[in-house]
C-alpha cells in the first residue's frame, strides 16, 4: 500500500533542514497576544451580531422584510468578506500578520458606526459589506500567528481561548446592546452636529463601534509578529496553485471537515439572527428585552463549553489520539442535534432561555477542536490561505444562507412571521443530521492527515 504522506505535494522547498526559529515568542507574550485575539473577535462578533438585536426597529424605520433582513445580516456581509478574505490571505502568508489584523480591526469598527448613518436598505447594505472586507482580514491572521506561537498537540487551548471572543462578543451583543437599546429607546432620537438627526437603532451602531479602533492600535503596538516555523530553513510561500493541489491532495480529510463546519455553522447562526425575534414572536417580549437574557447565558455558558471542548481535544491528544479534535466535534454533533430541534418548539419561554443554554454550551464544545483541526494538517505557510477558505465557506453557509433558510420558510412555507419557531425546527431537522454525517465522515482521512504532518515536522 503506498504511503500517502510520502506522495502529498511538497508545501514549500526546503533546502536545508529545518530547525527552530532563532527568537522564538516567550510564553508570557504568546498568551498575552492570545488575550488580544481574543478581545478582537470579541469586537468583531459584537459589531458583526448587534444588527440581529435591531431587527424590529430597523424593519420598522425601512418597511423592510424578513428576507431583506436576512440579506442584511448575512449575504451582503458575506459577499465581500469572501471576494477579499482570498487576497488578503495570501499577504497573511507572506506579510506582518499583526499589522493586517490592526487595519482590520479598524477598518470594520468604522464601518459599523456607518451602519448607524444609513436612511434606506441600500445604504445599510454599503456598510454591511464594509464590514465584511474589515473582518475577512483577522480569522486568518489570528490563527497563522496562533500556530506560529504554540506545538501542534497543543494548539486547540489557545485556539478554543480566542474562540471565547466570538461568544463574548455574540454575549455581548445581546446584553449591552440590549440594554442600550433600551435606554437609548427611552432617550429617543437625537440631533447631533453634522450627521444630523439619529434614531436609538443609529446610535447604537455608532456607540458600539468606534471602541474598535483603540483595540486596533492597541494590537499594533503590543502583539509580537511570531516567526514562522519554517523561518530560516530557506522556505518559500507556496503559490495559489501548490495549495489548491495540497488542499485537494487532503481533500478526503478537507472537504468533509470545512463542509461539516459548514453545514453546523447554517445552523448556529440560524438560530443566533433569529433568537431575539423568536422570543419577541412567540413569547410577546418587546424589541430588546429577550437580549440581556440570551447574552447572560452564553456569556456564562459558552466560555466554560470552549473551554472544557479545548481541555478535551488536548487530553485526548496526549493519550495519542491523532483525531482528538475531530472525535470531540463527532461526539458533540450527536447531542446536539435532536437539542436544536426541541428548542424552538419549547412552549414556555423559561424552557427555551434553557435549551437555548444548553444548546449553546453543547455547540462551544466543538468550536475550538474543529478550528484546531485544521491548523494542526495545515504546513505553516498555506495556513493564511486555507483558513480564508475555511472561513470562507464558514460565512458563505453559516451567515450567507442559515439566517436565509430560515427567512424563505418564514415567508414562502409557513407565511406567518408568529411561525418563525417552526422554520427554526425544520432547518434543524433538515441541517442537523447532514452535519452530523459529515463530521463522522472526516475522523478516520483526518487521523492520517494528522500523522503526516507529523512527519513533515512543519
Amino acid at each position: 500500500m503506498t504511503d500517502i504522506s510520502a506522495t502529498a505535494p511538497s508545501p514549500s522547498q526546503k533546502p536545508a533542514p529545518a530547525r527552530p526559529p532563532a527568537n522564538p515568542v516567550s510564553p508570557f507574550r504568546a498568551w498575552w497576544a492570545i488575550f488580544i485575539f481574543t478581545i478582537a473577535l470579541m469586537f468583531n462578533f459584537l459589531d458583526r451580531q448587534l444588527l440581529t438585536l435591531l431587527i424590529t426597529p430597523i424593519k420598522a424605520d425601512l418597511n423592510l422584510t424578513d428576507t431583506q433582513i436576512s440579506i442584511l445580516v448575512g449575504f451582503m456581509f458575506v459577499l465581500f468578506y469572501i471576494s477579499v478574505g482570498i487576497p488578503i490571505s495570501r499577504l497573511v502568508d507572506r506579510g506582518p500578520r499583526k499589522w493586517i489584523i490592526g487595519a482590520g480591526i479598524a477598518f470594520w469598527s468604522l464601518m459599523t458606526a456607518a451602519c448607524g448613518l444609513a436612511q434606506n436598505f441600500w445604504q445599510l447594505a454599503l456598510a454591511r459589506m464594509g464590514v465584511g472586507i474589515g473582518e475577512s482580514c483577522n480569522g486568518p491572521a489570528t490563527y497563522s500567528m496562533t500556530a506560529d506561537m504554540f506545538p501542534r498537540d497543543k494548539l486547540a487551548r489557545p485556539i478554543s481561548i480566542i474562540n471565547i471572543g466570538m461568544v463574548m462578543g455574540s454575549g455581548m451583543a445581546l446584553l449591552v446592546g440590549g440594554y442600550l437599546i433600551v435606554w437609548l429607546t427611552e432617550l429617543g432620537p437625537q440631533t447631533f452636529p453634522v450627521i444630523g438627526t439619529l434614531k436609538p437603532w443609529q446610535m447604537t451602531f455608532v456607540i458600539v463601534g468606534l471602541p474598535g479602533i483603540l483595540w486596533a492600535l492597541l494590537m499594533v503596538l503590543t502583539v509580537p509578529e511570531p516567526p514562522r516555523k519554517d523561518e530560516g530553513t530557506g522556505a518559500v510561500t507556496p503559490s495559489f496553485g501548490k495549495v489548491l493541489s495540497f488542499f485537494g491532495f487532503w481533500g478526503a480529510a478537507y472537504f468533509p471537515m470545512f463542509f461539516a463546519a459548514g453545514v453546523k455553522s447554517m445552523l448556529s447562526f440560524g438560530n443566533a439572527v433569529w433568537s431575539p425575534a423568536f422570543f419577541e414572536r412567540s413569547f410577546g417580549y418587546a424589541p430588546g428585552e429577550p437580549g440581556p437574557i440570551l447574552g447572560a447565558i452564553g456569556l456564562i455558558v459558552a466560555p466554560l463549553g470552549l473551554i472544557i471542548g479545548g481541555q478535551a481535544a488536548t487530553w485526548l491528544a496526549s493519550k495519542g489520539q491523532d483525531d482528538a479534535n475531530m472525535r470531540i466535534v463527532l461526539w458533540v454533533s450527536i447531542a446536539l442535534v435532536p437539542l436544536a430541534i426541541i428548542y424552538p418548539l419549547a412552549p414556555a419561554a423559561w424552557m427555551a432561555f434553557a435549551l437555548y443554554g444548553a444548546l449553546l454550551f453543547l455547540g462551544s464544545l466543538g468550536a475550538g477542536p474543529a478550528n484546531a483541526a485544521m491548523q494542526v494538517i495545515t504546513p505553516g505557510r498555506m495556513r493564511g490561505t486555507v483558513s480564508a477558505l475555511y472561513i470562507a465557506i464558514f460565512n458563505v453557509m453559516g451567515y450567507g444562507a442559515g439566517p436565509l433558510v430560515v427567512a424563505l420558510m418564514t415567508d414562502n412555507v409557513f407565511k406567518n412571521e408568529a411561525m418563525l419557531g417552526a422554520s427554526m425546527a425544520a432547518a434543524a431537522a433538515i441541517l442537523g443530521p447532514v452535519g452530523l454525517f459529515l463530521s463522522w465522515k472526516a475522523l478516520k482521512p483526518y487521523a492520517r492527515a494528522v500523522a503526516a504532518a507529523r512527519e513533515r515536522d512543519d
